[in-house]
């Protein structure tokens, strides 16, 4: 079902910019992270799909090129410079930007689409720790980025949850800026002062089988299976470039089609592009797993920005998931 309303967006965002006259760029810089729930735009990369799609529209030849970026500042950063056209990032890290530049054409920023969902993980090496309750001070979590990379801001609604809304960030004290895959050989090894990791797949799925480790919670059991992972690009960029930005929601599509007909195709492409050590087997069973899902349909975008508002580390509330969204996307049954 999903996967024909994804068509279907891609479809229509195709004939709506087909009668763009305006010359287009012939490159595009494009952003991905470490893990699993960015392979999508591996597959892409891999594939060339943005540079097939490009050319279905009539805009010739055009280069995709690949940065990989992680953290929410970083990202931003980069966007913000003009150093990326589209990036993927976490749905809060998203957020953060664009309530910043919110009503400013030359910062404005919207989503293109969703991109992913899966379970992120509370690990920890200290046999003590079964809750939130248990952290002290002695204890040093890894996130990718301090309060606004998506496991941070995951972490913040998870203690909300946990102590109330206006304890929401009473673990950043204890909360480290580290790269999943640094963490993993941290978490791994046991030689460090950090002894905790908001991990993703499939950083995520090595740590929980690994003895002396064990899960604190799972996202999945605290918010449910919403949408981590999206893409996003400026209001300039967009205008500019309409039918590449609707070749790229096509490429997108393509791709998620990709993984869920050939898991097998789909985790050696992540192999290969990541140079992550995993088995095959490995990640064909993070792909298997119920939770994870690829999809350009964003779900669950409010529950973020709901949240956000009302602590108040974003200052503009979207009244709809359609605000934060450009129009192509509308189509979808988002949330």
């Amino acid at each position: 079902m999903q996967g024909r309303i994804a068509r279907a967006i891609a479809t229509i965002a195709l004939l709506t910019f087909a009668a763009g006259t305006r010359a287009e760029v012939s490159e595009v810089r494009i952003s991905h992270g470490y893990g699993v729930l960015y392979l999508p735009l591996m597959i892409m990369a891999s594939e060339k799909l943005v540079e097939k799609h490009a050319r279905a529209a009539g805009l010739g030849e055009v280069r995709a090129e690949y940065k990989v970026l992680d953290g929410g500042n970083v990202i931003n950063d980069a966007m913000l410079s003009g150093a990326l056209d589209i990036a993927s990032i976490g749905v809060a890290g998203f957020l953060t930007l664009w309530a910043k530049a919110k009503d400013n054409p030359a910062l404005e920023i919207r989503g293109l689409t969703g991109m992913s969902s899966s379970s992120i993980y509370l690990m920890t090496r200290n046999a003590s720790v079964k809750s939130l309750r248990d952290f002290t001070d002695k204890d040093r979590i890894a996130v990718p980025g301090i309060k606004t990379s998506l496991p941070a801001v995951l972490l913040h609604m998870a203690a909300a949850k946990e102590f109330g809304d206006a304890n929401y960030a009473k673990l950043d004290p204890i909360t480290v800026a580290l790269p999943h895959p640094e963490a993993l050989i941290v978490m791994l090894s046991g030689k460090s002062e950090i002894d905790s990791h908001m991990a993703s797949p499939p950083f995520s799925y090595i740590e929980d089988a690994t003895p002396g480790l064990h899960r604190v919670f799972s996202t999945v059991d605290i918010l449910g299976n919403i949408t981590l992972d999206m893409t996003y690009s400026s209001r300039r960029f967009f205008e500019a470039n309409p039918r590449l930005c609707a070749a790229f929601i096509a490429a997108l599509d393509e791709a998620n089609a990709l993984i869920a007909r050939d898991k097998k195709k789909a985790a050696e492409i992540y192999l290969a592009v990541s140079k992550q050590k995993s088995s095959l087997h490995e990640i064909v069973k993070i792909l298997n797993d119920p939770n994870s899902k690829f999809s350009v349909v964003p779900d669950g975008t409010m529950k973020y920005a709901d949240f956000m508002a009302r602590v108040g580390t974003i200052k503009a509330r979207p009244a709809s998931w359609k605000d934060l969204f450009f129009p192509p996307i509308h189509q979808a049954a988002g949330s």
